[in-house]
């Protein structure tokens, strides 16, 4: 008899055609219908999404602020470039992340861990001081934020590609001022920084950029098999 096993069960999966009907479909949109909402059952399950992002470690160094304020926007909207996507979207998040990594981290990690899979803290030692070696006291150590930076881009495409399976638009935002943005937010005195943005909601019927053909490199230019 096979031994039994605490893998989760495998789920129904969507077909290779419906994922890239899906991406293709997905633009950056340019004007939002400021009328159509996201449900909140639809923002739970994209928050989710968010907090399910995988990163480097496991560290998860990052914080995601969802603007839904109709003032603050307005506040952010001239450090935005003036792009109206942050005024007209149904959500609008702001990728920050921990401006140093420090022990205090790893701990809040390994704690996490212990709780969640079991074991104690001090079983996980080993693991700890590999990365305690790696962004608090090792070579990552000075440049940690830069290594946190590219934490949220894994977010940032998560939660995109999340969207577009949901039938769900959105707009990456680097056209933005982090510097004002921190301030406004208040972020460095909590540790953070910003460092993307991403504007979610439904399309305008009258965005001629939704049906704009995509434009990407041949397969072969991209794609190396070695």
């Amino acid at each position: 008899m096979a031994a039994a096993t605490n893998l989760p069960k495998q789920m129904d999966t969507i077909k290779r055609q419906q994922l890239l009907a899906q991406l293709n479909w997905r633009y950056a949109t340019k004007q939002f219908d400021p009328t159509r909402k996201i449900s909140p059952e639809d923002w739970a399950a994209l928050e989710s999404a968010l907090i399910l992002s995988p990163s480097s470690w496991g560290l998860q160094p990052w914080r995601f602020i969802v603007i839904t304020d109709p003032k603050m926007r307005e506040k952010l909207f001239p450090a935005t470039w003036n792009q109206r996507q942050i005024l007209d979207c149904s959500h609008y998040v702001v990728f920050t992340v921990n401006t140093k990594m420090t022990e205090e981290h790893i701990d809040k990690h390994i704690t996490r861990t212990a709780e969640v899979r079991g074991g104690t803290p001090e079983a996980l030692k080993r693991y700890r001081d590999v990365m305690m070696g790696d962004v608090v006291t090792g070579a990552r150590g000075p440049i940690s934020q830069e290594w946190a930076a590219r934490q949220a881009y894994l977010a940032l495409g998560n939660f995109m590609t999340s969207a577009a399976l949901m039938g769900i638009d959105t707009c990456p935002m680097e056209g933005f001022e982090p510097d004002e943005y921190d301030k406004i937010l208040d972020l460095a005195a909590q540790g953070f920084a910003s460092v993307v943005c991403c504007a979610a909601g439904y399309r305008a019927l009258d965005d001629k950029h939704a049906a704009q053909k995509k434009v990407r490199f041949p397969h072969e230019q991209v794609i190396h098999i070695v």
